[in-house]
């Protein structure tokens, strides 16, 4: 590649890089936490929805930083940790970290705008999520739990569809560049 096309490239990925209020960063990630953890309370059937994963691959996705993604992800999960009763703490903290890093690490190298992409990058997510989450029982806490392949390949094509249409949502708190 010749000195201009690099800039170029450089310049376009630059770009590319969303920008959000702080407010959005702040009250996004915390709506999709109360969520979580009380809504499921009053309605069974949403004990499903992982919202503050989705918000975390969101962002993570759209800032296309690592560093960024690092700490959105260990900022949602910690967060989801003191908030829930039966989860010891940090074990969200540790897997949406994790998530995070990659979404972001994954935003930096694919266009990621398009639904389709977005649908099967959520469905990924969910998936890895609860299989570090397992792997984290088992490895740290030394709990022999089993692991539902179906059910959780079933629940992320759930969380994908719903993960698309909060994508959009999502896309229009986006400041304008």
């Amino acid at each position: 590649m010749t000195e201009y096309s690099d800039r170029f490239l450089v310049g376009s990925q630059r770009e590319q890089v969303s920008r959000f209020r702080a407010r959005v960063l702040l009250f996004v990630p915390l709506a999709a936490i109360l969520f979580q953890v009380y809504v499921p309370r009053f309605f069974d059937f949403l004990g499903y929805l992982e919202l503050p994963l989705l918000v975390t691959i969101y962002f993570a996705l759209m800032r296309r930083s690592q560093i960024g993604g690092l700490f959105i992800g260990a900022f949602i999960g910690l967060a989801q940790d003191s908030l829930s009763i039966k989860q010891p703490l940090g074990m969200y903290g540790i897997v949406k970290t994790l998530v995070g890093y990659f979404a972001a690490s994954v935003g930096m190298r694919i266009d990621v705008e398009h639904s389709f992409i977005r649908l099967l990058l959520i469905y990924f997510f969910y998936f890895f999520h609860q299989v570090m989450y397992w792997v984290m029982l088992r490895g740290l806490l030394g709990k022999q739990i089993g692991f539902d392949v179906k059910r959780t390949l079933i629940m992320g094509v759930l969380n994908a569809l719903v993960g698309v249409t909060l994508f959009h949502f999502l896309d229009k708190l986006r400041e304008p560049t």
